[in-house]
């Protein structure tokens, strides 16, 4: 029999918005009295698009030979003001575009922070999250250049060619046979784009990730002599990914030439066609211009759209990528604000799948702890430890069973008010360019001074940041880098205490500490343990353990014991066995965040 486990959180597509439609969709339904007047608005511009032919028609059947000035300078008037008007509606469909492009941008830049925030947590294989953002400005682009013109223009085409049938047949006929290949041409160009188009957005991403890892890992880089391999590395993807543009734009380039070249030829054709149509005597040299100028006319959209092409391809690709994120990630529904937790927390029957490499991380965890409790969780590397405290913040959803605060399972809890109650301090501190105030103050819009004052002094860290020049106000750099390791350690752990929380959780939140931001952190947990919080840490040094009295042990994803302090380090110290001594041995490390 199957283990439940591994069918709960199998692979496949995420659940789609209400009524099956996509949320890019919804967003650009929202702006439909936009788009409905950029299409009337291009239908009045390729209207007024006439009047340049008619002006030469009427200049050379009528002002031409009756020699009349008044006649000439009256149409010239005319085709003034209608050029201006023409220029007038093609300038507000473009700014329209724009201003939709804008909106899809302030409608979902929410979801794309809340994607890409929450990722982690739904515990499911999506593809390229960090590069949400880019597919959106893939499409916000597109909107803002000439490509969508293109599009609205290209349904007038038939328009022209009637027009041009009117003039005399002949012209219709060749506008027929130079719209179908031209047609054809298009239609060829986005069959064998489509290909290259998504080579090159692979090959994008992948030097994108890896030169954001080369930025994450750069003092590893510098200390391990690693710059001239992965310099290598680098220059071979950013080869890779020269090579897929330049057969993109050779392909389109060369398409767009091509197209140009048909054009101006059948342009040129439809001139020498009307001095036919003129030496025949079956119409005019006024029809003659006419008809040349309403063939460039007639297929300049064509042009455009694919000198676009490549714009369109791309942002036709984000659009489908992106919308694929999104059905991954619901929305939140509002959800009804509880009570601040002040009795217990509890955890029953906690698994966790990790769905990429189908590995049982954590199975079949319970335990309970009351009001001012204190759990320490030991055990190996790779034993569940980080996972554990992962699905007690809801930083990852668990694949079966639940945590409750208060007897309300996380899930229950507005996202925003939940993470009031909770205090976090991972392995790898990371704290945000700005002040040392706004990092403890967790960027919250009401942040109260007293709580960070508060939660500075609680972590020890309020002597050691007014010694700092600015004080609270000092700056800490990209990813904290002005202040130590050490520093950027318990500023974090200041932050995890902001607000007083009731759950706290940390892992290895001495790793970088020295004896004294070791006995300051053993009397922050005495400390929130007095005001009847609960606290749950990870640590291999025993300095940390003068603070709890409760001991969970894990292995391979298991408990094997949870109980009094002395009674699991006296049962598990006394073997023999080195794995079974591992997690209390100082000498153990920092462990694996498994």
């Amino acid at each position: 029999m199957a283990d439940p486990l591994h069918l709960s959180n199998g692979l496949g597509r995420g659940p789609r918005t209400s009524g099956g439609k996509s949320e890019l969709g919804a967003a650009l339904r929202e702006c439909r009295t936009q788009i409905i007047c950029v299409g009337v608005f291009s239908a009045v511009v390729n209207i007024l698009m006439l009047v340049g032919a008619f002006y030469m028609l009427e200049v050379y059947d009528r002002v031409l030979p009756s020699r009349s000035i008044p006649t000439l300078a009256v149409l010239s008037i005319l085709a003034l003001v209608l050029f201006g008007a023409q220029g007038l509606f093609d300038f507000i469909r473009a700014r329209l575009l724009i201003r939709i492009g804008n909106h899809l941008d302030e409608r979902l830049n929410g979801r794309i922070f809340d994607l890409t925030s929450r990722v982690r947590q739904i515990n499911r294989v999506l593809p390229d999250t960090d590069q949400a953002q880019r597919y959106l400005d893939s499409i916000k682009s597109f909107l803002s250049s000439g490509g969508p013109i293109a599009i609205f223009d290209l349904p007038w085409i038939p328009f022209f060619i009637l027009v041009m049938w009117l003039l005399h047949w002949m012209l219709g006929l060749a506008a027929v046979v130079g719209a179908i290949i031209l047609v054809g041409l298009t239609v060829y160009m986005e069959y064998s784009s489509r290909e290259p188009v998504r080579e090159f957005g692979e090959k994008l991403t992948k030097r994108s990730s890896l030169a954001l890892a080369v930025q994450r890992n750069a003092e590893v880089i510098a200390a391990m002599a690693m710059h001239p391999a992965l310099a290598e590395r680098y220059a071979a993807e950013s080869a890779a990914a020269s090579k897929a543009h330049t057969s993109l734009s050779d392909k389109g380039g060369g398409l767009g030439s091509i197209s140009k070249v048909l054009r101006l030829v059948m342009q040129s054709g439809a001139l020498g066609l009307g001095a036919l149509i003129v030496i025949w005597g079956e119409g005019s040299g006024g029809i003659m211009i006419a008809g040349s100028v309403l063939f460039g006319r007639a297929f300049a959209p064509v042009d455009q759209a694919i000198a676009n092409w490549r714009s369109f391809s791309t942002a036709r690709e984000a659009w489908g990528k992106l919308s694929e994120l999104l059905q991954f990630l619901k929305p939140q529904e509002p959800k009804l604000s509880l009570a601040p937790p002040k009795q217990f927390v509890s955890v029953e029957s906690l698994s966790f799948v990790e769905v990429r490499s189908q590995r049982v991380l954590l199975r079949d965890v319970s335990y309970s702890l009351q009001a001012g409790a204190g759990l320490c969780v030991i055990g190996p590397s790779g034993a569940g430890k980080s996972t554990l405290l992962r699905l007690l913040v809801n930083v990852w959803s668990p694949t079966t069973g639940r945590v409750m605060l208060d007897g309300a399972s996380l899930d229950q809890w507005p996202r925003d008010d939940l993470g009031r109650h909770i205090g976090y301090l991972p392995q790898d501190v990371e704290l945000f360019s700005g002040t040392i105030a706004e990092n403890i103050s967790r960027f919250y819009a009401d942040a109260d001074s007293e709580k960070v004052i508060a939660a500075a002094r609680t972590a020890g860290v309020h002597e050691m940041v007014l010694k700092m020049q600015d004080g609270y106000q000092r700056q800490v750099g990209e990813n904290g880098a002005a202040l130590s390791a050490g520093q950027r350690q318990r500023i974090a752990l200041a932050r995890a205490l902001y607000g007083s929380p009731f759950l706290v959780v940390l892992d290895e939140p001495n790793s970088n500490l020295d004896a004294d931001g070791d006995m300051a952190l053993v009397k922050a947990v005495q400390e929130i343990r007095s005001r009847g919080g609960v606290v749950i840490a990870v640590s291999h040094r025993p300095g940390l353990l003068e603070g709890f009295e409760t001991i969970l042990l894990l292995r391979d994803g298991r408990v094997v014991a949870c109980g009094p302090k002395n009674e699991i380090l006296e049962k598990f110290l006394s073997k023999s066995s080195p794995t079974a001594m591992a997690p209390a041995s100082p000498l153990d490390g920092r462990g694996g965040q498994a």
